[in-house]
């Protein structure tokens, strides 16, 4: 089917037509991403996660006004940068298509913008998905289905999702659905703090995250450095990356605490 349509690698625009007697034709334009077997796929909610809150990132994107959390894109830019893809992912109605991919390519903070990624929305009507996500209270049920299916579409004996994004408890039950270590699923708030949902072990913001960006998504392609081209693949970053081979490991707490209680 693929070779059939002639795909280039990255985004493929289509286009539905319908044609009628009295209405002529109407157009509907959508995008086909072809991607490797092996890619690495970072998942990425919209609404509270790319935007500083819910409601308003809804609303005041379309009287011009920025509410996009400080720091994404240059974080965003710079794990697209070591290899990995980009996946977005919202429980607003299929017919906010447009109105969120616009408004995804509009973020602009300096020189930076979010990298170009598959959309994907709940394909039921505004009202439906509004009743589901403020009312019942259970967007994830859309995610998980959406992200299970995503997952079919590679083999079996591996994962494609590296790892999540989200603003909410219910978006960390998504990811985990499809087996993303808790470790990687990162929540934040209207602030741009991020943390583990599960465990909170672990504080940061999209800024901070930047620094140490090699470490949390070690790089899978080598990258032209100082000049000086190079190619070849990391050899199982969640292996063999500098921070997962050097960093010290934890101490067995629970021997010493068993001496201690034995001692009393």
């Amino acid at each position: 089917m693929s070779a059939k349509l002639a795909l280039e690698p990255g985004a493929n625009e289509v286009s539905f037509s319908v044609t009628t007697q009295y209405q002529g034709t109407s157009r509907c334009t959508a995008y086909i991403y072809l991607w490797k077997w092996d890619d690495k796929v970072i998942i990425s909610d919209i609404d509270g996660t790319i935007t500083r809150s819910d409601v308003l990132g809804q609303v005041l994107p379309m009287i011009g006004k920025d509410w996009s959390q400080v720091g994404i894109a240059n974080l965003y830019s710079q794990i697209e940068k070591n290899g990995y893809k980009f996946l977005y992912l919202s429980a607003r109605a299929i017919g906010q298509s447009k109105l969120t991919r616009d408004y995804l390519k509009s973020i602009r903070q300096g020189a930076l913008c979010l990298p170009d990624g598959p959309l994907l929305l709940s394909p039921s009507s505004l009202i439906s998905a509004f009743h589901k996500e403020v009312i019942e209270r259970r967007p994830e049920d859309f995610k998980i289905s959406c992200l299970r299916d995503i997952k079919a579409l590679f083999p079996t004996t591996r994962n494609p999702f590296y790892s999540g994004f989200g603003n909410k408890i219910n978006d960390v039950w998504a990811y985990q659905a499809v087996n993303i270590p808790i470790s990687r699923i990162f929540t934040v708030n209207h602030k741009g703090e991020l943390r583990h949902e599960m465990t909170c072990t672990f504080q940061s913001t999209y800024t901070k995250m930047t620094d140490t960006v090699d470490h949390l998504f070690p790089p899978l392609e080598i990258h032209p450095l100082h000049g000086q081209i190079h190619s070849g693949k990391f050899p199982d970053p969640e292996k063999y990356s500098n921070f997962t081979y050097w960093r010290e490991p934890l101490p067995n707490i629970e021997n010493e605490l068993n001496m201690l209680l034995g001692k009393k």
